[in-house]
């Protein structure tokens, strides 16, 4: 029988210890920044931050995250002014200012979209009529993401980009088959990892259809007037009965609630979120602004309020990508 090895003594170099490693740092949060806590930080204190501060981070982080392959979200309402633009290009605002570049807004309407002329122009006037004959050059192997610059609108404040529907064209020049919306659908999904889609009303329209067959998260956005509130209501049952895939994104919806009347009332905003409650997974109310009410959507104009609303919106809808 072969010799056996003997046993380490105790203290002896072989012997197995438990130490801590020099490499290994326990993770510390940062001290709050905010409120008082944050105050009396300046002056050598060591609070962590409070409730409200927290929530920020949390949410900050979830918008910031990265996912295995693209993710699109389409934003409906069968009703027009309901909030679609502004939700749209606040959205993509909010994700691309935490999460970094490659955030697409995408103003999918063959009537008089208003995408675009509520954020900024690029160099050019190119929209995706001009993007669409261009698909196959941008998908072949030598393409580079710089080549997409000719066709969409960078918003140098807010870091994302803009692809233009053409509104001063008639819906019928404007109208792409399915096909149509595959091939730039192909085209957005290689070159950025976060696609917005903005919407037009006539929900049985193929651009519409298809393009809720590419998404994997729903944002319904509807102010506080009830035509509104009823139209998305109704467009998630609709969807129900669409199929399967369709009825999982209706469920899965986030609701946008904007507050676009001053005068509306608490009680106004309240009904509406309860209406929505058991028709979507979550419901993210935002506050009268006067700077969405015209001209350029921007992110850093609106009050620290409303953009803490959208940061949460943001991170409703990141939870279901």
């Amino acid at each position: 029988e072969p010799p056996q090895p003997a046993n380490p003594q105790p203290g002896s170099h072989k012997e197995q210890r438990d130490r801590h490693s020099f490499l290994l740092e326990e993770h510390r949060d940062e001290p709050a920044r905010m409120g008082v806590r944050g105050t009396l930080n300046k002056v050598g204190f060591t609070f962590a931050p409070g409730p409200f501060e927290q929530s920020i981070r949390d949410n900050e982080l979830l918008v910031s995250q990265r996912w295995p392959g693209p993710r699109t979200i389409a934003v409906v309402n069968g009703k027009g002014g309901a909030g679609k633009t502004p939700t749209t290009a606040l959205l993509s605002a909010v994700f691309a200012r935490y999460g970094g570049a490659g955030v697409l807004a995408w103003d999918n309407n063959q009537t008089r979209g208003t995408l675009g002329w509520r954020t900024e122009t690029g160099p050019h006037e190119h929209t995706l009529l001009e993007l669409l004959p261009e698909t196959g050059r941008l998908l072949s192997a030598g393409a580079q993401s710089a080549d997409l610059a000719q066709y969409v609108h960078h918003q140098p404040g807010e870091k994302y980009d803009v692809l233009r529907s053409k509104p001063i064209r008639l819906a019928s020049e404007n109208r792409l088959s399915p096909a149509d919306i595959d091939a730039i659908y192909a085209v957005a999904a290689r070159f950025y990892r976060l696609i917005v889609i903005d919407s037009g009303n006539d929900e049985s329209d193929p651009m519409w259809l298809r393009m809720i067959d590419h998404a994997d998260q729903l944002v319904v956005a509807t102010t506080t007037r009830s035509d509104h509130a009823e139209a998305g209501a109704l467009l998630l049952e609709a969807l129900e009965e669409r199929d399967e895939r369709s009825a999982h994104l209706a469920r899965e919806a986030v609701v946008v609630v904007t507050q676009a009347d001053p005068r509306a009332a608490v009680t106004d905003v309240q009904h509406v979120v309860a209406g929505y409650q058991d028709l979507s997974r979550e419901v993210v109310t935002i506050p009268f602004d006067q700077e969405m009410v015209d001209g350029h959507l921007r992110l850093g104009g609106l009050s620290p309020v409303t953009q803490h609303a959208w940061l949460a919106a943001g991170a409703a809808v990141a939870r279901g990508l």
